[in-house]
């Protein structure tokens, strides 16, 4: 999944405009597919969600600051940063102890690859909210995250479920997109396969080419990676009746088993369905190398962790509806009494209703917090996940970014650097960072230690911990270093030095855009001032 270069193997019909390729594809579903990305392009949301996409997608390319990237892409979405901490916190990841309150323990817990995954998934939920059709695309969403895990509950070596996980949940993104930018061209394909046509056909026929066409070639357009694509592709005939030697062959047949037993538990209710996941799992069993009991029963366990999710992510849908079904759990014919002995079995209207309101969104009615009161929350939360890091052994630049996370989210910056002391110990240097081009600004700290007389030098070696309000102040203006000036010049910057037996070791810096945006009462001045030792006390640890 590292590279994002276009598949030559993806079928014809998903060939994007401009593309040389088109060996098979009839000329009007090449020009279908580029009017269908015009005209979502004119809708606003389509190329945030594009890009959100292709950002947290090109992580899987970096293998050296991956954590970090993706923490700091994270972060850029209040609203998702808040519902992945409520997903992490929920029951179905209990295994991370609970409690996680930052991004970076979430991650450094639960693993690059699955953070990505939930976020990935939590994207396409983020874009699918306030439309006069947004049941429909929860419904869709519920359904495609379901086959997504599935799929890589069902994968029998490990390092596959994050790829069969990715192409499970967009298999069905030309349905999804179709919902979603053209909702009236896709209720008229709802009718025709209501009325007795296939999908396909009822799509090529309103669309002028079929959903799994059209979701290929958006992905072309957002260069998702070859592999991810040829999962997106069905394969043709029925399932072998033995496990394929090629191994991305046997993944598109378990994409599509994931793929199918999903759509079965959204169609069939509760009587009908055992029968028709029974039969399912006879159907591809042989081709994924596993008993049929063992699908039916990783159906159901992962009904069991979408209900958790609709309920942590606050996905409301109509009780006893279609929907309701894909997050209610079915436990196994011969286990029933012993499930319902250890775990009841909750009702779909019971599990899923009362989701209306999030519990971490404040009443309307109920006084908005002060700012010093929502910083100290976010102060102690965050200092307990350090502790708890620190107490686990954690490594390093995870316990680090975990204090640069709980900065900027507290205080509100713009962006927070560490910068620490090069191997001659004659500077600091930018090391890593959250925020608004953090990456860049992180670059230019050179920060002298020796033989400077500006701000920064004097603020390292002395261990004073400042906080310049308004650097446009001619007695604070005066004391910074040009190049501050002349390539950042944040108008509000918080500056907490960090030193090792009385010897400068680094520096956290942290700015705003706005003079006076960072504020600290006592409070959280201490909060900060603490979480700045627990920093220090990671470097004494990790020596």
């Amino acid at each position: 999944m590292s590279s994002n270069t276009p598949d030559a193997t993806a079928p014809a019909a998903a060939v994007a405009p401009g593309d040389a390729g088109t060996d098979g594809a009839p000329p009007e579903g090449a020009g279908t597919l580029a009017d269908l990305l015009r005209r979502m392009r004119h809708q606003t949301d389509f190329p945030a969600m594009s890009e959100s996409i292709v950002r947290v997608q090109a992580l899987a390319s970096s293998e050296t600051e991956s954590l970090n990237s993706l923490t700091n892409e994270i972060l850029k979405d209040v609203a998702l940063t808040q519902k992945l901490l409520r997903l992490v916190n929920s029951a179905q990841f209990a295994h991370a102890g609970g409690g996680i309150s930052t991004v970076s323990r979430a991650v450094s817990l639960i693993g690059f690859a699955g953070i990505r995954n939930l976020a990935l998934s939590l994207l396409l939920l983020e874009h699918m909210q306030d439309k006069a059709h947004a049941q429909q695309l929860r419904t869709e969403f519920l359904r495609s995250l379901l086959a997504a895990s599935l799929a890589s509950d069902l994968c029998t070596v490990v390092r596959e479920g994050e790829e069969a996980f990715i192409g499970a949940l967009f298999q069905n993104l030309g349905r999804m997109l179709a919902g979603f930018y053209l909702p009236d061209e896709a209720r008229r394909v709802r009718d025709a396969v209501a009325a007795g046509e296939t999908e396909a056909a009822a799509a090529l026929k309103v669309l002028r080419l079929d959903y799994e066409a059209l979701g290929l070639g958006v992905a072309r357009a957002w260069g998702l990676p070859g592999p991810i694509q040829r999962l997106m592709s069905r394969p043709a005939g029925r399932p072998p009746l033995r496990m394929p030697a090629d191994n991305a062959e046997r993944l598109r047949w378990l994409v599509l088993a994931a793929n199918d037993a999903a759509d079965a538990v959204l169609a069939h209710d509760e009587k009908a369905l055992p029968p028709k996941l029974e039969r399912l799992a006879q159907q591809y069993a042989a081709s994924l190398g596993l008993d049929a009991e063992h699908v039916v029963h990783s159906v159901h366990q992962a009904r069991d962790r979408l209900a958790q999710t609709a309920e942590a992510l606050g996905i409301v849908v109509l009780p006893k509806s279609p929907a309701a079904r894909l997050a209610q759990r079915l436990p196994p014919k011969d286990a029933a009494a012993q499930e319902g002995a250890d775990h009841p079995v909750v009702d779909a209207q019971d599990t899923l209703g009362g989701l209306a309101l999030s519990a971490s969104e404040p009443e309307p009615q109920a006084a908005a917090p002060t700012a010093d009161a929502i910083a100290v929350g976010l102060l102690s939360t965050g200092i307990q996940d350090v502790t708890q890091a620190l107490a686990d052994g954690g490594a390093l630049n995870d316990v680090l970014r975990m204090v640069l996370e709980t900065l900027f989210r507290s205080l509100g910056c713009r962006r927070v650097l560490l910068c620490l002391r090069d191997a001659s110990g004659q500077q600091l240097l930018g090391r890593m960072g959250l925020g608004e081009d953090a990456t860049d600004v992180a670059r230019r700290f050179k920060l002298p230690l020796q033989g400077a007389n500006d701000l920064f030098a004097l603020v390292c070696n002395k261990g004073v911990d400042t906080l310049i309000s308004d650097a446009s102040a001619p007695n604070v203006a005066q004391r910074l270093p040009a190049w501050y000036r002349e390539q950042i010049a944040a108008p509000c910057f918080l500056l907490l030095p960090l030193q090792l037996k009385g010897a400068p070791l680094g520096l956290i810096y942290a700015d705003t855009a706005t003079a006076g945006a960072i504020a600290l009462g006592e409070q959280p001045l201490a909060l900060v001032k603490t979480l700045r030792n627990q920093a220090v006390m990671a470097f004494r640890q990790a020596r």
